[in-house]
């Protein structure tokens, strides 16, 4: 399923070097251009040395982890997310930091996911990607991929400087279960409104400390394998009816349901729509409130329009991302039993204030 590959860099050899394995799953980054007809195929990540010999200079020890099939991260699914933890799990006391080459289209997702399913971690996970492949000659992937390693191996007082699942991008660390993909054209691929960067790259790298997660060193890394996939996202929007709103809500095993509100967590006061989510909740199913907007967030007590909502039991997702509301509710519904509203409303891994 995958392949190791062991990069000899100028300090090979030397013991006590940090260091990191760099998981490729995939994604433009490992990516170039076919002669032939100029679509983008993968690169043997064996050369990448050839495509970044700036790697020989760095004083650590380097292993990649190439999965077999490079995946596009459209095709990314929760399967993978345990892979990509079960790796790390398996890897954790051999390694002092994680890299993960990751597709940008639902990078966001993956690395929320994998801030759930990585409990107590201790070590940096960063993931990284590229808007254009690092053979091109002009490219987001030599800065993204260096600075990211520079962030993994980054120490003070003998502890990581970033110990958690962060997405490096484009001169900004951001937590990764706030960060968004709101470019698709531009090298500023992320966002993270509702939490400041963790650290900033310029002629030095800047750290936000104060914003950086402080785990407990002494509690061992707790790896999670569940997740539940019977969930779903409605996005509201002006004309929403009540077939839609029925089918999606009638989904065969339904257990939870991302609700996309408007401005602050604000919904249509419609009697059969108020009543269907009503219907949803009492049968079981879990309805998780968040925000339309980039930034902000849900107060279910502020207008009338949303009122209604707090009455019912719709729960309130504060400031929380899409990407992490879905994949917090498929990780607190395929891992507990008991506790699933406090859970919910709650910060796990700073995903919420």
């Amino acid at each position: 399923m995958f392949d190791i590959i062991k990069l000899k860099t100028a300090s090979a050899g030397k013991r006590g070097l940090t260091s990191i394995l760099i998981i490729y799953t995939g994604g433009t980054m490992g990516m170039s251009y076919d002669k032939t007809d100029g679509r983008l195929i993968p690169f043997d990540f064996s050369k990448i040395l050839e495509k970044l010999p700036e790697l020989y200079r760095f004083e650590l020890e380097l292993t990649i982890l190439s999965f077999k099939k490079p995946l596009d991260s459209s095709n990314i699914k929760p399967d993978h997310w345990i892979t990509l933890a079960k790796i790390i799990s398996q890897n954790y006391e051999k390694y002092d930091g994680f890299i993960v080459l990751h597709g940008t289209d639902t990078m966001a997702y993956s690395a929320s996911a994998l801030s759930f399913l990585l409990e107590n971690l201790n070590k940096p996970v960063i993931f990284t990607g590229a808007q254009l492949p690092i053979s091109e000659v002009r490219t987001d992937a030599r800065e993204n991929f260096i600075t990211a390693l520079e962030i993994a191996s980054a120490r003070k007082a003998g502890r990581p400087v970033a110990p958690e699942v962060c997405i490096y991008f484009n001169n900004f660390l951001l937590r990764g279960n706030r960060a968004k993909k709101m470019q698709s054209n531009h090298f500023d691929a992320f966002v993270s409104e509702n939490y400041p960067s963790l650290a900033e790259a310029g002629v030095t790298i800047d750290y936000n400390a104060s914003f950086i997660a402080k785990p407990d060193s002494t509690k061992k890394l707790k790896v999670h394998s569940k997740v539940d996939t019977n969930v779903c996202i409605i996005k509201l929007f002006p004309g929403i009816n009540r077939s839609y709103l029925n089918a999606a809500l009638d989904t065969p095993g339904l257990k939870g349901v991302v609700l996309e509100t408007y401005g602050s967590g604000n919904a249509p006061t419609d009697e059969w729509f108020i009543q269907a989510l009503e219907a949803a909740i009492k049968s079981g199913i879990i309805i998780l409130n968040v925000s339309q907007c980039i930034g902000g967030t849900v107060d279910q007590a502020k207008y009338q329009t949303s009122r209604s909502l707090n009455r019912i039991g719709v729960l309130s997702g504060e400031d929380i991302t899409t990407e992490a509301a879905v994949t917090k509710l498929m990780f607190v519904l395929g891992n507990y039993k008991r506790n699933i509203t406090k859970l919910l409303t709650k910060p796990l891994r700073g995903e919420m204030n």
